[in-house]
C-alpha cells in the first residue's frame, strides 16, 4: 500500500515515514500544503496522512479542495489541535479519521490499517485466505498447521494489496504505482519476479495469471 504522509515537522516527518515504512507502507512525504495538494491529486496513493498546521496551505483547505475534485482517497487527519470542534469540521470536511499529538506510532500504523480495510471493504481484523493468515506485525505468513513463511518487505507489499483486494484484476502497473514510493525504481516486470516469490510461498494456485489483463489473488467474482 502507498501512502502520502504529510508533515512539516523536520524531526517528526522522517521518524514517522521510517516508521510507517518498516510497517510495510511505500511512503512519500510531502513538507507543504501546495506540494501535498498537488502530489494527492496526480499520485494514486491508497491513503494520507495529513497534518493540519502546513506552510502555504493548511490541512483542511487542502482536504476540502481534494474532496471537491473527487479525490477520494482515505485521509487522517494528524494534529496537536485536540478540541472536539477541529475533529468535527475535519470529519464534515470529509477526513476518515483524527488523531492528536502526541501519539505512539503504533497507535497510527493501527489507524492506518483499519481505515485502509475499510476503505477497501475488509472488516476482518486479520487478513486470512482458508489456509493461511497474513500477520501485518512481523509481515509473516503463518500456514494452518503452524508453519511461518517470512517475507521480504516488496513480498509483504504485494501480497497485503493482492489480500486487500481479492477478487480484482491487477495489472502490473497497478502494482506497480501501489507498492512503490515515488523516487523508487518502478519497473513493472519486476512485479512478475515478485509474483513468482510468492507463489512459491503461499502456493501457486491463489495467484491467478490474466493474460494481456494483470493478476487476480484468489477467485474473481
Amino acid at each position: 500500500m502507498r501512502l502520502l504522509l504529510v508533515e512539516d515537522d523536520a524531526t517528526l516527518g522522517p521518524q514517522l515515514q521510517a516508521g510507517l515504512q518498516r510497517a510495510g507502507y511505500a511512503t512519500d512525504i510531502a513538507t507543504d500544503g501546495i506540494e501535498a495538494e498537488i502530489q494527492g491529486k496526480l499520485e494514486p496513493y491508497d491513503l494520507v496522512i495529513l497534518d493540519l498546521g502546513l506552510p502555504k496551505r493548511n490541512g483542511l483547505e487542502i482536504l476540502a479542495n481534494w474532496r471537491s475534485a473527487q479525490v477520494a482517497t482515505p485521509v487522517i487527519i494528524l494534529t496537536a489541535r485536540g478540541g472536539w470542534q477541529d475533529k468535527v469540521t475535519g470529519f464534515n470536511t470529509g477526513a476518515d479519521d483524527y488523531i492528536s499529538k502526541p501519539f505512539q506510532i503504533e497507535e497510527l500504523l493501527a489507524r492506518v490499517s483499519a481505515v485502509l480495510k475499510r476503505s477497501t471493504g475488509n472488516t476482518v481484523e486479520t487478513l486470512h485466505t482458508a489456509h493461511f493468515k497474513l500477520n501485518e506485525q512481523t509481515q509473516t505468513v503463518i500456514f494452518n498447521h503452524g508453519e511461518q513463511c517470512n517475507l521480504t518487505n516488496i513480498e509483504f507489499r504485494l501480497l497485503r494489496y493482492f489480500m486487500l483486494h481479492s477478487g480484482h484484476i491487477l495489472s502490473k502497473s497497478v502494482l506497480t504505482e501501489h507498492i512503490y514510493e515515488y523516487d523508487e525504481d518502478k519497473d513493472s516486470n519486476v512485479i512478475e519476479v515478485y509474483v513468482n516469490r510468492l507463489r512459491q510461498k503461499i502456493g501457486s494456485h491463489l495467484i491467478q495469471t490474466r493474460r494481456g489483463q494483470g493478476y487476480v489473488f484468489g477467485v474473481a467474482s
